[in-house]
């Protein structure tokens, strides 16, 4: 551009010089600028205007303000009257030059599809930023509000227009923090606290099931330490990973981290809590550097968790006061986050590209006979709530007879540089998610579970055959056994599709 612009500048200059003055001169000084900005305007914008990378992020309380509310994750209903520790929506936008995505991580057990929908449509409206391009998830913490029917818990009215009014306002508030920044990414490792939890047992061993089906070749969460173990029915991933933000002067904005632990559990009754997630969320901000005045916010993302927990099944079980294992399990996983970002190569700029799609799945519904018997054993129970496994299960049947043949759920796949994000609406099982990022073309690849949604487990067709709890029909396990390689092609999909742009 220089050259050119000296070019047509010195032809002038030499004319004037030599008090040449044909009728063309002013022509050719004319033609010349013509051909200059005509040239400028079909520069790519990067070539012209080198993009700025922006980055921002906002911890928002999502903590109720009334109680005592419903709690989830458990089989029978509970009430929360007080909090151990308060819970967030932590929210990331980022901006390439050209495209916005923004991430928001809700210390929540699940989060149904419904929920997102209505939050997203705030949050786009307040900020502009495409609907497609905001990927919600929950933690899937087991001490949180109740938002969405499970089992016998029932979701809080109050609390979900609370919380959609809160996501919004969390995702506007990172909005407006964006600054220049630096990103980066890498992987870590951590195989001490995470272990499968669906174990063969010993053939004289009684597996049984609540449905009746007799055909369970495997137990979730069995007793620790017994000589009635065999070996576990599936693997783990370790893998710690980490995609950083920074201020130009390196000082920490964000870090989210995505690792494969369903929870840890181990609270007072009766208590909310964000369980490791939100701990980890405040000791690796300590780790990195950033102070207590500091806009520094740490993200822990649920992984490929379904068949995953913290329990080492392998020897007897030490039972830990209150909290003490859920600060424990935060500070490791936080100390193999800073190992991995202290290896992190910060880049001024990368590009970002986000993609959706829905896909329609089957829903596995009781047979006739089936939902004539759960009929006929509540009948004879009587008003619940039930604590007895069966009927609790009898239950549960009769709810998925309203249940259409089949549900149309979102799937997401984002790219941040080389990095590949995936994101699913289920309890995924960690063999899809080594599936997935072994044959990703983007490397590192990492998914989030419990995405824009809730669908319950879905487990692979070979995990579905061993049966278990996360294979038993209830609204928490009610896609086709089919279901799960249809997820994982689509996932992949997406993420061949914006490795290609």
């Amino acid at each position: 551009m220089k050259k050119l612009t000296e070019g047509c500048s010195h032809g002038g200059d030499t004319m004037d010089r030599m008090n040449f003055r044909s009728p063309n001169d002013h022509w050719l000084h004319s033609q010349c600028y013509v051909f200059f900005f005509a040239f400028l305007s079909i520069l790519p914008l990067s070539f012209a205007d080198d993009p700025t990378f922006r980055a921002g992020a906002y911890a928002i309380d999502v903590t109720p303000q009334h109680y005592p509310v419903p709690m989830v994750g458990s089989m029978t209903p509970k009430f929360a009257h007080s909090a151990h520790d308060p819970l967030h929506a932590r929210c990331q936008v980022l901006d390439d030059g050209e495209t916005q995505i923004a991430f928001v991580i809700v210390d929540s057990c699940l989060i149904p599809r419904d929920v997102w929908d209505a939050a997203k449509a705030r949050a786009h409206k307040a900020t502009g930023i495409p609907v497609s391009n905001i990927l919600g998830a929950a933690t899937h913490t087991h001490t949180a509000v109740c938002v969405s029917a499970a089992f016998q818990s029932l979701p809080d009215q109050d609390y979900i227009e609370f919380l959609k009014d809160r996501i919004a306002k969390g995702i506007e508030a990172a909005q407006n923090r964006m600054k220049p920044g630096r990103i980066g990414y890498a992987v870590g490792n951590n195989p001490q606290q995470v272990y499968n939890r669906r174990w063969y047992m010993a053939s004289d061993y009684k597996l049984d099931d609540p449905l009746g089906h007799g055909k369970d070749q495997v137990r979730m969460n069995p007793p620790a330490g017994e000589s009635v173990l065999v070996k576990p029915a599936g693997p783990i991933d370790p893998e710690v990973s980490v995609l950083a933000v920074q201020s130009l002067d390196g000082a920490p904005l964000a870090l989210l981290t995505n690792y494969s632990l369903h929870y840890v559990g181990g609270l007072p009754p009766e208590t909310l809590s964000a369980d490791y997630f939100g701990e980890f969320a405040k000791q690796v901000g300590h780790l990195v550097g950033a102070d207590e005045a500091s806009e520094f916010v740490g993200i822990m993302t649920n992984g490929t968790s379904g068949d995953i927990n913290n329990i080492n099944f392998f020897e007897p079980r030490d039972r830990k006061p209150p909290f003490e294992q859920i600060q424990l399990v935060a500070a490791t996983v936080a100390q193999s986050a800073k190992l991995a970002y202290d290896r992190i190569d910060f880049q001024d700029w990368m590009p970002l590209e986000m993609v959706e799609e829905e896909i329609e799945l089957g829903v596995r519904k009781p047979t006739e006979a089936e939902a004539k018997k759960a009929r006929e054993r509540l009948a004879s129970a009587g008003e619940g709530p039930y604590t007895d496994r069966v009927l609790i299960y009898a239950n549960e049947s009769v709810k998925l007879l309203d249940y259409p043949d089949t549900v149309k759920v979102k799937l997401q796949a984002l790219r941040i540089g080389d990095l590949g994000i995936a994101a699913t609406p289920t309890e995924t099982f960690v063999e899809t998610g080594l599936a997935i990022k072994k044959i990703s073309p983007l490397k590192p690849t990492f998914v989030i579970e419990l995405a824009n949604g809730y669908n319950g487990y879905i487990p692979t067709v070979e995990q579905h055959t061993l049966g278990g709890y996360e294979t038993w029909r209830a609204r928490s396990s009610y896609l086709a056994v089919n279901a799960e390689p249809k997820v994982r092609r689509t996932l992949l999909n997406l993420l061949r599709e914006i490795s290609d742009q």
